[in-house]
C-alpha cells in the first residue's frame, strides 16, 4: 500500500483544530443549574444521538483526507541500481512444441511448450536483478518483450505465448516450422542495444530441429560470436513417435501422433561456438548447472527504470466520507447550522 498524494495528510493539522473546537463547543452548550447533581441522570436516546453528529462529521472529514491522499496497491517493485546481466530468452513455438512426451496423465496434458514455460519461469525467478527479454520463434521470429527489469510483466507475456494454430485458428504451414537461426539472430539484435553491460547472454530453448527461416543457425552463431554474446542452449524432449495435442475449430482438444526429433548436436554446436553450454531439461540438475555458470559472468552496475502499476483504493474512503457526513447532517436536524 502506498499513497499518490501523501501531502494531503497535512490537512490533519486543521482537522485537529476543527475537532478541538467542535468537541469543546459541544461540551460547553449546557447551562449550569444549582442542585442538578442531585437529579437522576437518565439521558434519552435523542440526547445520546445529539453527541454523534460532531463525531460522525470528524470521521467523515478524516476519511475524506485519506481519500485525497489516494491510497493504492503497488504491483511493481522498483530498484534504482542493479548489478545486472542482459539475458535474452528465445523460446521455440513451432508445431513440434505441442508434443506431449512429458505428459504422464491425459487429464493434465503437459506439452513441450509447457515445459519450456516452466523452465523459463523458474529461471527468471532466480534472476531478480537482471534485465531479461523474450523472443519467440516458429517459422519466423518476433520480439514478445524487450529487455526489462519488470519480470512480472515479462512472465505475463510468457503466459500468453502459444504455438500458432494450436487453438484451432487457421495458419500457414510455415508458421509452425522451426527457424532457430531467425530466433537466435533476433535475440542478438535485441542484445545489441545493451552496450552498457559487460555480459550479454542468449538462452535458446527449443526442440532443436531447424527447418525454416531466412537466417541459418550457422549464420546466427557467427553473429553471436561477432557481438560477444554467449549462447546457452536448452533442449526439450527426445526423438520418436509421440502424441501431439491440438484443438479443433470449436476449441475441443484432439490428439494426433507425429514423429518428432531433437537435434542435440546442432544445439550443442551453437553453445560451444559462442562459449556457452548445452543442457537438456530431462537431465537432473541441468537448470541448476546453467544458473551456476551464468552466476560466474561479469556483472555491470546499471540504473534501471521500472514502470509502476497501481490499483487505486481511494473509492471506499471517499464513499465512507460522503456517507458519514450525510449521516451527521441527518442526525443534527435543526442544529445543522451549528454543526457547519
Amino acid at each position: 500500500m502506498s499513497f499518490a498524494c501523501p501531502w494531503a495528510f497535512a490537512l490533519f493539522a486543521p482537522w485537529a483544530l476543527c475537532a478541538w473546537r467542535m468537541l469543546r463547543r459541544t461540551r460547553g452548550t449546557a447551562v449550569p443549574l444549582p442542585g442538578a447533581a442531585r437529579l437522576a441522570r437518565r439521558p434519552t436516546w435523542r440526547q445520546r444521538a445529539g453527541a454523534l453528529p460532531p463525531l460522525l462529521a470528524l470521521a467523515g472529514l478524516a476519511a475524506g483526507i485519506v481519500a485525497l491522499a489516494r491510497p493504492r496497491n503497488e504491483f511493481s517493485r522498483v530498484v534504482e541500481n542493479r548489478d545486472a546481466l542482459a539475458i535474452e530468452m528465445a523460446i521455440d513455438v513451432s508445431g513440434s512444441m505441442m508434443a506431449m512426451d512429458f505428459t504422464t496423465d491425459r487429464a493434465h496434458p503437459r506439452t513441450r511448450l509447457d515445459v519450456v514455460k516452466e523452465t523459463f519461469r523458474e529461471f527468471v525467478a532466480r534472476r531478480p536483478d537482471d534485465l531479461v527479454g523474450l523472443v519467440a520463434f516458429g517459422g519466423y521470429a518476433t520480439t514478445l518483450c524487450p529487455l526489462t527489469a519488470d519480470h512480472e510483466a515479462l512472465l505475463a507475456v510468457l503466459a500468453e505465448a502459444q504455438v500458432p494454430g494450436s487453438r484451432g485458428e487457421r495458419v500457414d504451414a510455415e508458421e509452425t516450422a522451426t527457424a532457430i537461426g531467425d530466433g537466435l539472430a533476433m535475440a542478438c539484435a535485441r542484445l545489441a542495444a545493451a552496450t552498457n553491460l559487460a555480459s550479454r547472454v542468449a538462452i535458446l530453448l527449443s526442440d532443436g530441429v531447424s527447418n525454416y527461416g531466412a537466417v541459418t543457425p550457422a549464420q546466427a552463431t557467427a553473429l553471436a560470436r561477432q557481438q560477444g554474446v554467449k549462447v546457452y542452449t536448452i533442449g526439450v524432449g527426445g526423438n520418436g513417435v509421440v502424441p501431439v495435442l491440438w484443438h479443433d475449430e470449436d476449441g475441443r482438444p484432439r490428439y494426433v501422433t507425429d514423429r518428432v526429433a531433437i537435434d542435440e548436436e546442432a544445439l550443442r554446436g551453437i553453445a560451444e561456438a559462442t562459449g556457452g553450454r548445452y543442457f537438456n531439461v530431462r537431465t537432473q540438475g541441468a537448470l541448476e548447472e546453467a544458473l551456476a555458470e551464468i552466476d560466474g559472468l561479469e556483472r555491470t552496475s546499471v540504473d534501471v527504470a521500472v514502470f509502476r502499476r497501481y490499483e487505486e483504493r481511494y473509492a471506499p474512503w471517499l464513499a465512507a466520507c460522503l456517507a458519514l457526513l450525510a449521516l451527521a447532517l441527518a442526525l443534527a436536524g435543526g442544529g445543522r447550522r451549528g454543526l457547519l
